[in-house]
């Protein structure tokens, strides 16, 4: 995940090395999905999220690489996020529409759900980025946050999307989905009862 340095420093690195990666690979995944919505082809789709996943991967640890984590890099990453998949989602239906339902399940975990969950670690003041939130709450890290976790996060669905389409096996996305609606439906329960008191966090120790 692409953040920038807290402190005086941090507006010289708001284009540094690290944002520089996260704005190109939003761009070229956004132009990618766009000649998807052209040319109907499912192989422009695979190198769109494949452009979205590496550069997802890429900013985050030249970030930590070269040490320019922030708050204000973790939004800019978590935004770009949602301009990728949601582009990439568009694509995917306008191009093969039985998948409008399981992207359409997708959409509203990842687009409502897993955003407010990923901007709950602005709740933790000195906590840098979704990656950090086990110093908050490990249950909801390991969930949503921890290296398998992130892999299946939006990879699952879409692959799930690709098998189906080569296949037949429609039900197969529509599971996929909904296990991972439902696990932003229990994070979401829990980071709230966390903010309101009834249940304690744990933080990994």
């Amino acid at each position: 995940m692409s953040v920038l340095l807290a402190g005086s420093s941090a507006p010289a690195l708001l284009l540094g090395v690290p944002n520089r990666i996260t704005l190109v690979r939003t761009v070229v995944a956004m132009v990618i999905a766009a000649i998807a919505f052209r040319t109907g082809a499912l192989s422009w789709l695979v190198v769109g999220y494949a452009a979205y996943w590496v550069g997802d991967m890429a900013d985050g640890a030249v970030a930590r690489y070269r040490d320019e984590e922030s708050v204000a890099g973790a939004v800019f990453d978590i935004v770009c996020d949602r301009a990728c998949s949601f582009l990439l989602a568009a694509a995917f239906m306008a191009t093969f529409p039985a998948t409008i339902g399981p992207l359409a399940i997708f959409l509203v975990q990842f687009g409502v759900l897993d955003t407010m969950l990923s901007l709950a670690f602005l709740l933790w003041p000195g906590t840098l980025s979704p990656n950090y939130f086990y110093k908050v709450d490990r249950p909801i890290w390991l969930w949503n946050w921890s290296k398998p976790a992130k892999a299946v996060n939006t990879a699952a669905v879409v692959i799930s999307l690709i098998i189906a389409h080569q296949t037949g096996a429609h039900w197969l996305p529509y599971g996929v989905a909904t296990a991972a609606l439902v696990v932003k439906i229990v994070s979401t329960y829990r980071l709230l009862t966390i903010l309101r008191g009834p249940h304690p966090a744990t933080p990994e120790t």
